[in-house]
């Protein structure tokens, strides 16, 4: 893996710009009789330039496409409902990978009327307090130029970047670790809905250094969590969050590119929003006269 192969491919002849091409310089150089016999043959010799990965590789790129589709999906639904919805997905919480992929999907869309954070198959890390934080940023006054806001590319509001939408964390079975402390803290601080499956059930942080001499770790739990509403283990631990709303994926749909989770989110965001709409706070109107009196002038 990682090393460039040529490889001779045999494509199934087409009408592409490169056959093209290649059977007008054959036939200028005089050689009719091959041209001629792999079009009739139906198949035209192509090398390529190849670079081999591994299965891991493999798998990583398959993600990654389900990441792109599922985010398209999610916009594509939203729009169709009538509201305005930004999507991001989170394969893990650990450092600048994922900081990186929130920060790239959560800004672009920060003032939208609904989000929807994907943490399903999250194996976890340590960043859910800086998600919560930014999260937690409240809109405390807005700004108003001399003929635009926010709505027609204007300054927003403060805090900058603010989120004041609807929000919907998605989990399954597969979200583990720090993405579950993450879907706790959403719910415990009412920041938003867990909609999806009930979680891994692990709790425990440890901080993975006790090495040993061939390689190998022996991880043991070293550091437990509480809080004065859930206790030791914050109802994580060997039980799992359970989501406000239960939805399974049923896996022959999910096979079939359904995604009975993700419609659960936009159906619920839509009822949200017509309950509690996003709007702007509205002009307090005309700006105050402040201007200088006309009888301060006749004063000496």
């Amino acid at each position: 893996a990682g090393r460039s192969v040529r490889l001779d491919v045999l494509r199934i002849a087409s009408t592409s710009r490169l056959r093209r091409l290649r059977d007008m310089k054959r036939r200028a150089e005089g050689d009719n009789e091959t041209a001629a016999g792999e079009e009739e043959a139906g198949l035209v010799p192509e090398p390529l330039i190849v670079v081999p990965i591994t299965p891991g590789q493999g798998d990583d790129l398959d993600y990654a496409a389900w990441e792109w589709k599922t985010r398209l999906l999610a916009k594509s639904l939203a729009r169709d409902a009538g509201f305005g919805c930004g999507y991001l997905h989170l394969r893990d919480m650990s450092g600048a990978p994922s900081i990186n992929a929130f920060a790239r999907d959560f800004y672009s869309d920060y003032d939208k009327e609904a989000f929807i954070i994907d943490v399903r198959n999250n194996r976890g890390g340590n960043i859910d307090s800086w998600l919560i934080d930014v999260l937690q940023r409240k809109a405390w006054m807005f700004w108003q130029g001399r003929s635009s806001n926010v709505t027609t590319g204007g300054l927003g509001w403060d805090q900058q970047f603010a989120f004041r939408g609807h929000l919907v964390v998605l989990v399954n079975e597969h979200t583990s670790s720090d993405g579950e402390g993450f879907a706790r803290g959403v719910s415990e601080l009412g920041l938003g809905v867990i909609i999806g499956k009930r979680t891994w059930g692990g709790g425990i942080w440890l901080s993975s250094d006790n090495t040993l001499v061939d390689g190998g770790i022996a991880t043991a739990a070293e550091i437990g969590t509480y809080n004065k509403n859930f206790g030791w283990g914050l109802g994580i631990e060997q039980m799992g969050v359970i989501p406000d709303v239960e939805v399974d994926n049923d896996p022959r749909m999910a096979f079939e590119g359904k995604d009975a989770q993700l419609d659960r989110a936009v159906s619920y965001l839509k009822d949200w929003i017509e309950r509690e709409p996003i709007t702007l706070p509205e002009s307090p109107g005309p700006h105050r006269d402040m201007s200088k009196p006309k009888s301060s002038e006749e004063c000496h």
